[in-house]
């Protein structure tokens, strides 16, 4: 049950997200403030954000730049760390023994690749990836909801594509192949983790609720590792389609130690990947104060 004064949060129906807010939406948190849950892919929330709607948003870490002065970074709740990147995927498989990617990558240029959000992290990484692997750039970019893309490659609708979340699992059911994975390139030319995901909450909120939210979530992250078939049941019920050892490997791949805390290593690798897509001219650049919390 919601009430007016309730903190109005949309985030998705992945299991990850689920998981880590099951707590919160369903009151076990003593002290939390109360929350209106809607559910919406990324590529929604991003939007939201950018024109300031609802209160507490999941949103890409790629929208930062441009939601901060009415937003900020929560440093718990997101989704960041090691192996988790996304990948290209083609019909074909394009890698030809190339551990990063960087021979197959030439069979994009000119391509149509579908991908989840221009405002993605997921797409930021690509471009950057891109910028170096695919001589000659690609070719169209098409927007297409995250559970769309391996069909349309699969189909032959699109060249490649962009995927995200439990398709890192799935891939090879559809037929398809690993052209490059955008988190092994982040890692091996950073060191640093890959950041997907961030909570984000309005500044009006003020530094009191701000701070007794992130504390709120970190609690619910908790209980969700301290007791995970407490929160099965509402994992398992926005996904549907899931098998439910796929939403075990997506939970414990996204939701990890970055999650109940970013931590120096979390940070890092925030701004990391905003100064360098700013470099590169592909975001606006971040104020040195933009991700303090509160």
């Amino acid at each position: 049950m919601t009430t007016g004064d309730d903190l109005k949060i949309a985030y998705s129906p992945c299991p990850n997200d689920t998981f880590v807010f099951d707590a919160l939406a369903h009151g076990r948190v003593p002290g939390a403030p109360g929350f209106d849950v809607t559910f919406a892919d990324i590529d929604i929330t991003n939007g939201m954000a950018e024109r300031g709607e609802f209160d507490v948003l999941k949103v890409s870490y790629a929208v930062l730049p441009y939601v901060l002065d009415a937003y900020a970074l929560l440093p718990c709740g997101g989704a960041l760390g090691r192996g988790c990147g996304p990948l290209v995927l083609t019909r074909e498989d394009g890698r030809t023994g190339a551990a990063s990617g960087a021979v197959g990558g030439a069979g994009l240029t000119g391509r149509t690749v579908a991908v989840p959000s221009e405002r993605s992290t997921a797409y930021l990484l690509f471009r950057l990836w891109a910028a170096e692997q695919v001589p000659g750039g690609v070719g169209e970019i098409v927007v297409m909801p995250f559970h769309e893309i391996m069909p349309a490659v699969r189909d032959g609708k699109v060249d490649a594509g962009l995927v995200i979340h439990e398709a890192r699992f799935t891939y090879r059911d559809y037929g398809l192949h690993k052209l490059a994975d955008m988190g092994e390139h982040w890692e091996s030319t950073t060191g640093l983790p890959i950041p997907l995901g961030a909570i984000i909450a309005k500044r009006s909120l003020g530094t009191q609720v701000l701070t007794r939210l992130a504390d709120s979530i970190r609690t619910s992250v908790r209980a969700a590792w301290d007791a995970p078939e407490v929160s099965r049941p509402y994992v398992m019920e926005h996904a549907q389609e899931m098998d439910p050892s796929v939403a075990d490997q997506h939970i414990g791949l996204y939701v990890n130690e970055f999650t109940a805390d970013l931590g120096e290593d979390g940070y890092a690798a925030v701004r990391g990947l905003l100064t360098r897509a700013a470099a590169e001219g592909l975001l606006p650049p971040l104020g040195p104060d933009a991700l303090d919390f509160p």
